[in-house]
Formats: C-alpha cells, sequence, structure tokens
C-alpha cells in the first residue's frame, strides 16, 4: 500500500523534525529599522491589558529580506513600546509575511499578529526605500540615503508581547482563556549603518497606523542581523479585557463570528 501522506507520522519522523529545526544554523537577514516617537494617547489606546505604556511612546517599524536558499522571505512588524511586570518590550500590532509557511507558526505557536503582505528592501547605492504594503496601500514607507557606519551594538535579548487566544465556536467570546506571551529574542548584529530620511504612513483600514503619528524620528538604520527565539506563557488573561482588542488582530473582525455557508462543507 502506497503512504497515505495524509496519515499518521511515526515517533521518528516527528523526532526528526523536532532535532532538525532545533539545529538551524544562523539566518541573516537584512532589514530597515525605525523608530519614532508618537503620541503618548494613541500608545496607550492600543495597549490591551494587563500590557502597559512605558515612559516614552515609541513606536518601532522593522522592514527586512531574508534570503532562504530558494525561499527568500520578506518580514516586517510594527509594534509599540510596552511594559509587564517590570519588563519594557514591543507589542507587535501588525506582522506582515510574504510566505504561509512564517505566518503559520508564529500565529499558531506564539500567537503573533502575522498577516500575508508585501515587504520591500530596496537599496541602490546610498539611497534605501524600504516598505510595507497591504491591499494595495504602502502603509510604512521609509526613504533615506546612507550616511555613516554604526558601531555593532552587542548582542541583546530583546522581548516581544503577544496574546495567543482562539476565538469561540459559537462567537461568543473566546474558546478558552486567553495567554500572554513573553517572546524573548536573542539578536546579533554584523553590520550597521545611519539613514538620514524619512518615515511616511500612509492611511490603511486594514493596518491603520497612521493612528500612531511620527511626531519625533528616533533612529532610522539598515543593517544585518540574525535573531533565535524561545516563548514562554506568563499569565492567563481577562478574556473580557481583551476583547475590545480582538480586531487589532483581523482585517474584517466580523468573520470570527461567520460560520461557512450553508452546504459549502
Amino acid at each position: 500500500m502506497a503512504r497515505i501522506r495524509y496519515g499518521a507520522r511515526t515517533e521518528a519522523e516527528i523526532s526528526a523534525a523536532r532535532t532538525a529545526s532545533s539545529k538551524l544554523p544562523d539566518i541573516w537577514s537584512t532589514g530597515v529599522v525605525a523608530v519614532w516617537e508618537s503620541d503618548p494617547d494613541a500608545v496607550a489606546a492600543v495597549l490591551p491589558p494587563p500590557l502597559k505604556p512605558t515612559e516614552r511612546p515609541l513606536v518601532r517599524a522593522n522592514i527586512s529580506k531574508v534570503d532562504l536558499p530558494g525561499y527568500p522571505l520578506g518580514a516586517g512588524s510594527v509594534a509599540v513600546a510596552a511594559e509587564h511586570g517590570g519588563v519594557e518590550g514591543w507589542y507587535p500590532l501588525v506582522m506582515p509575511m510574504t510566505h504561509e509557511r512564517a505566518l503559520i507558526g508564529g500565529r499558531e505557536v506564539f500567537g503573533e499578529p502575522k498577516k500575508l503582505g508585501e515587504v520591500s528592501v530596496e537599496r541602490d547605492g546610498l539611497v534605501v526605500c524600504a516598505a510595507l504594503t497591504r491591499h494595495g496601500i504602502a502603509f510604512v514607507e521609509v526613504r533615506g540615503a546612507v550616511s555613516g557606519a554604526l558601531p555593532l551594538p552587542e548582542p541583546v535579548l530583546k522581548t516581544d508581547f503577544y496574546f495567543k487566544f482562539l476565538p469561540a465556536v459559537d462567537g461568543s467570546g473566546f474558546d478558552m482563556e486567553p495567554v500572554l506571551v513573553h517572546c524573548l529574542r536573542n539578536e546579533k548584529v554584523r553590520k550597521l549603518e545611519r539613514i538620514t530620511g524619512d518615515v511616511v504612513l500612509r492611511e490603511s483600514m486594514y493596518d491603520p497606523v497612521a493612528d500612531l503619528p511620527v511626531r519625533t524620528v528616533v533612529e532610522l538604520t539598515i543593517g544585518e542581523k540574525t535573531t533565535d527565539q524561545k516563548g514562554r506563557v506568563v499569565e492567563r488573561v481577562s478574556a473580557q479585557a481583551l476583547l475590545p482588542y480582538i480586531h487589532q488582530r483581523y482585517d474584517d473582525p466580523q468573520q470570527i463570528l461567520d460560520g461557512p455557508p450553508e452546504g459549502s462543507l
């Protein structure tokens, strides 16, 4: 009998997959990072409890390209500075990915707010243009010119905050208590340059980053870095408190209340 590919995997196959994923080499990306100071009330408004604003209302956009062999990947995020339990980090609002594989793992395992999108990082000599695009709208764009090399930072441990949840089958909330995840990223940088330029935010009903205006540009850089990540659940959170923010995860929040059309299954 031929192998039934939807059939159960053997313990040996599962173990081999785990071993392979645990021995991945460093994967280096080329990316643009923009950090700006925004409106403090706007930053506070997007943070679900128990996350709290930090002293400075910072917003960060990461726009990166990863040259995986035969599988080039674009990956981005827009996040706001946040604090939880004395730990300062970043709360991503949207994380565009150019491939489904990168999207599924992050959403299902860590609770990352990943969505399919377009990510571009282009450099022509000293001129740099990088953008995050969805539904035909480049809702974040960084334009400028490289103006000098920067000292390489020491390896650093960074924290991102995610909420992992499952919308309820009957549309009434969640099927189980949501959890808050601390995602710990070890970051190493091997090249870093300063960009002199601008951050452009464009109106999008799907990715309303324009609600977090650029008051002061704090950092504009292009560099090469590698990261690994591990997550841990730090606490269960109030479903009632999180529910008003669930729309952040979806282009159309109504879709989580829709069942399949009658006769479609």
